[in-house]
């Protein structure tokens, strides 16, 4: 049991770590975006620089999803050896309300902050004359929209790990107090 709660321990920490980065990431692309003194006109026709705010977005986007994606093993797998001891005691499986309400704040929160962070970091790409963003013209990214992404980061990341940790302490719980 020592050797699977230090396994546990150790993968949650990556877990805290890759949302960490994440965060920093989301504040570093806020101080780095394109701002409007940046913007270059020449007539209707727009041109924005690449900012690195890209750069930052898309380790954001890429330490949020390995974080989302190791939490939910850790979870699964939590959930799967749980199901395998309720089988064995022969009593009915009974869902923890606390732990799936955490995943679903989860689950649409890191849905909210993936689409967030996709739209800011392709706006935060170069935007040649004539190209654009979208239809030809030029569109910056609002202030705060990395603010709320990294924000939605830490829901969604304390969030996962709060189910996780909800699974394992009621699988801990009921372990104690079952009779061998």
């Amino acid at each position: 049991m020592g050797k699977h709660c230090f396994g546990y321990a150790l993968s949650l920490s990556i877990v805290v770590s890759l949302a960490l980065i994440a965060f920093v990431s989301c504040v570093a692309a806020e101080l780095h975006r394109t701002k409007t003194k940046d913007l270059k006109l020449d007539g209707k026709l727009c041109y924005l620089p690449e900012s690195q705010a890209f750069g930052y977005g898309v380790a954001a986007l890429a330490c949020l999803v390995m974080a989302q994606v190791i939490g939910n093993i850790l979870l699964c797998t939590s959930c799967s050896i749980n199901s395998r001891e309720k089988k064995r005691s022969e009593q009915p499986p009974k869902r923890p309300n606390l732990a799936t309400f955490f995943l679903v704040v989860s689950w649409a929160s890191f849905t909210v902050v993936i689409l967030l962070l996709i739209a800011a970091s392709s706006m935060s790409r170069q935007q040649p004359y004539a190209t654009g963003w979208l239809g030809g013209e030029c569109y910056l990214v609002k202030s705060g929209v990395y603010v709320a992404a990294a924000i939605l980061i830490l829901i969604s990341i304390c969030t996962t790990v709060g189910s996780a940790v909800t699974v394992r302490m009621n699988e801990s719980r009921k372990s104690t107090t079952l009779p061998k």
